[in-house]
Protein backbone atom coordinates (compact mmCIF):
# COMPACT_ATOMS: atom_id res chain seq x y z
CA UNK A 1 0.00 0.00 0.00
CA UNK A 2 1.61 3.55 0.66
CA UNK A 3 4.90 2.87 0.71
CA UNK A 4 7.45 3.97 3.59
CA UNK A 5 8.09 6.82 4.44
CA UNK A 6 4.22 7.88 3.91
CA UNK A 7 2.71 7.66 7.62
CA UNK A 8 0.33 4.98 8.11
CA UNK A 9 -3.30 5.10 9.74
CA UNK A 10 -2.45 5.30 13.59
CA UNK A 11 -2.02 2.12 15.12
CA UNK A 12 -2.51 0.01 11.31
CA UNK A 13 0.03 -2.50 10.28
CA UNK A 14 0.28 -3.19 6.36
CA UNK A 15 -2.86 -5.68 6.31
CA UNK A 16 -5.03 -2.76 7.90
CA UNK A 17 -3.80 -0.62 5.52
CA UNK A 18 -4.43 -2.71 2.49
CA UNK A 19 -8.02 -3.04 4.20
CA UNK A 20 -8.43 1.19 4.25
CA UNK A 21 -7.48 1.09 0.44
CA UNK A 22 -9.70 -1.29 -0.70
CA UNK A 23 -12.49 0.39 0.94
CA UNK A 24 -11.21 3.90 -0.49
CA UNK A 25 -10.93 2.42 -4.08
CA UNK A 26 -14.02 0.40 -3.91
CA UNK A 27 -16.69 3.70 -3.04
CA UNK A 28 -18.34 4.73 -6.31
CA UNK A 29 -18.21 8.48 -5.48
CA UNK A 30 -16.04 10.42 -3.13
CA UNK A 31 -15.08 14.38 -2.60
CA UNK A 32 -12.08 16.15 -3.79
CA UNK A 33 -11.07 19.04 -2.08
CA UNK A 34 -8.83 21.56 -3.81
CA UNK A 35 -7.59 25.34 -2.92
CA UNK A 36 -8.22 28.15 -4.30
CA UNK A 37 -5.30 31.12 -5.15
CA UNK A 38 -7.49 33.20 -2.70
CA UNK A 39 -6.76 30.34 -0.06
CA UNK A 40 -10.09 29.10 0.25
CA UNK A 41 -11.26 25.51 0.20
CA UNK A 42 -13.05 24.23 -2.38
CA UNK A 43 -14.92 20.96 -2.30
CA UNK A 44 -17.13 18.74 -5.29
CA UNK A 45 -17.85 15.07 -5.28
CA UNK A 46 -16.19 12.85 -8.00
CA UNK A 47 -15.85 9.94 -9.37
CA UNK A 48 -12.28 8.06 -9.44
CA UNK A 49 -9.99 4.65 -9.95
CA UNK A 50 -6.96 3.49 -8.59
CA UNK A 51 -3.66 3.05 -10.84
CA UNK A 52 -1.28 0.74 -8.48
CA UNK A 53 -1.25 0.86 -4.77
CA UNK A 54 -0.90 5.04 -4.54
CA UNK A 55 -2.63 6.85 -6.70
CA UNK A 56 -6.42 7.61 -8.20
CA UNK A 57 -7.07 9.13 -11.34
CA UNK A 58 -10.48 10.45 -12.01
CA UNK A 59 -10.99 12.35 -15.57
CA UNK A 60 -13.37 15.34 -16.39
CA UNK A 61 -15.87 13.55 -18.80
CA UNK A 62 -18.94 13.92 -21.11
CA UNK A 63 -21.88 14.63 -17.95
CA UNK A 64 -22.99 18.54 -18.31
CA UNK A 65 -20.76 21.04 -17.46
CA UNK A 66 -20.02 24.89 -18.73
CA UNK A 67 -16.57 23.89 -19.30
CA UNK A 68 -14.13 21.56 -19.63
CA UNK A 69 -12.00 24.22 -18.07
CA UNK A 70 -12.78 23.41 -13.91
CA UNK A 71 -12.15 24.71 -11.03
CA UNK A 72 -10.45 22.14 -9.59
CA UNK A 73 -8.02 21.68 -12.69
CA UNK A 74 -7.21 25.42 -11.88
CA UNK A 75 -6.76 24.96 -8.22
CA UNK A 76 -4.86 21.98 -8.91
CA UNK A 77 -2.31 24.02 -11.40
CA UNK A 78 -1.54 26.56 -8.56
CA UNK A 79 -1.65 24.43 -5.31
CA UNK A 80 -1.38 20.59 -5.92
CA UNK A 81 -1.72 19.75 -2.70
CA UNK A 82 -5.06 17.95 -2.05
CA UNK A 83 -7.48 15.48 0.20
CA UNK A 84 -9.83 13.07 -0.86
CA UNK A 85 -12.61 12.00 1.58
CA UNK A 86 -14.95 8.72 0.67
CA UNK A 87 -17.55 7.86 3.53
CA UNK A 88 -20.69 5.76 4.25
CA UNK A 89 -23.47 7.12 6.48
CA UNK A 90 -26.56 4.56 7.65
CA UNK A 91 -29.28 5.00 10.22
CA UNK A 92 -27.56 2.06 12.15
CA UNK A 93 -24.41 4.21 12.99
CA UNK A 94 -22.07 1.30 13.73
CA UNK A 95 -21.98 0.88 10.03
CA UNK A 96 -20.70 4.23 9.67
CA UNK A 97 -16.80 4.91 7.68
CA UNK A 98 -14.80 6.86 6.18
CA UNK A 99 -11.37 7.25 4.40
CA UNK A 100 -9.09 10.53 3.87
CA UNK A 101 -6.72 10.42 1.33
CA UNK A 102 -4.11 13.48 1.31
CA UNK A 103 -1.67 13.76 -1.74
CA UNK A 104 -0.70 15.68 -4.48
CA UNK A 105 -2.06 16.23 -7.72
CA UNK A 106 -1.14 16.49 -11.36
CA UNK A 107 -3.33 17.36 -14.18
CA UNK A 108 -2.30 16.06 -17.50
CA UNK A 109 -4.11 16.59 -20.99
CA UNK A 110 -6.30 13.66 -21.57
CA UNK A 111 -6.28 10.65 -19.87
CA UNK A 112 -4.03 8.64 -22.50
CA UNK A 113 -1.09 10.59 -20.34
CA UNK A 114 -0.97 8.44 -17.65
CA UNK A 115 -0.74 4.79 -18.46
CA UNK A 116 -3.26 2.86 -17.37
CA UNK A 117 -6.23 5.36 -16.36
CA UNK A 118 -8.39 4.83 -18.92
CA UNK A 119 -8.70 1.37 -18.50
CA UNK A 120 -9.31 1.72 -14.64
CA UNK A 121 -11.99 4.42 -15.28
CA UNK A 122 -13.55 2.42 -17.57
CA UNK A 123 -13.01 -0.67 -15.39
CA UNK A 124 -14.80 0.71 -12.43
CA UNK A 125 -17.61 2.55 -14.36
CA UNK A 126 -19.88 1.04 -16.72
CA UNK A 127 -20.91 4.60 -17.68
CA UNK A 128 -17.29 5.12 -18.89
CA UNK A 129 -17.85 1.82 -21.59
CA UNK A 130 -20.46 3.76 -23.38
CA UNK A 131 -18.84 7.09 -23.58
CA UNK A 132 -15.45 7.13 -22.56
CA UNK A 133 -13.68 10.09 -20.98
CA UNK A 134 -11.76 12.46 -23.24
CA UNK A 135 -11.12 15.79 -21.18
CA UNK A 136 -8.36 16.55 -18.45
CA UNK A 137 -6.82 13.93 -16.56
CA UNK A 138 -6.17 13.92 -12.39
CA UNK A 139 -3.54 12.11 -11.21
CA UNK A 140 -3.06 11.97 -7.28
CA UNK A 141 0.38 10.42 -6.16
CA UNK A 142 -1.61 9.56 -2.17
CA UNK A 143 1.03 10.74 0.31
CA UNK A 144 -1.26 9.79 3.57
CA UNK A 145 -4.13 7.87 4.44
CA UNK A 146 -6.48 8.13 7.55
CA UNK A 147 -9.19 6.08 8.44
CA UNK A 148 -12.10 5.65 10.84
CA UNK A 149 -14.84 3.26 10.95
CA UNK A 150 -17.76 2.56 14.14
CA UNK A 151 -16.83 -0.92 14.09
CA UNK A 152 -13.68 -0.87 14.61
CA UNK A 153 -12.77 -2.58 11.13
CA UNK A 154 -10.72 0.25 10.23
Amino acid sequence: MIRAPHPRPSGAGWGELAAVWSRLVKAPVARLATVTSEGRVDLVPFVFAPIGDDRLVSAVDHKPKKTTALQRLTNIGHTPAVTVLADHYAEDWTELWWVRARGVARVHPSPAGVSGALEALVSKYSQYREVEPTGPLIEISVTDLRSWSADGSL
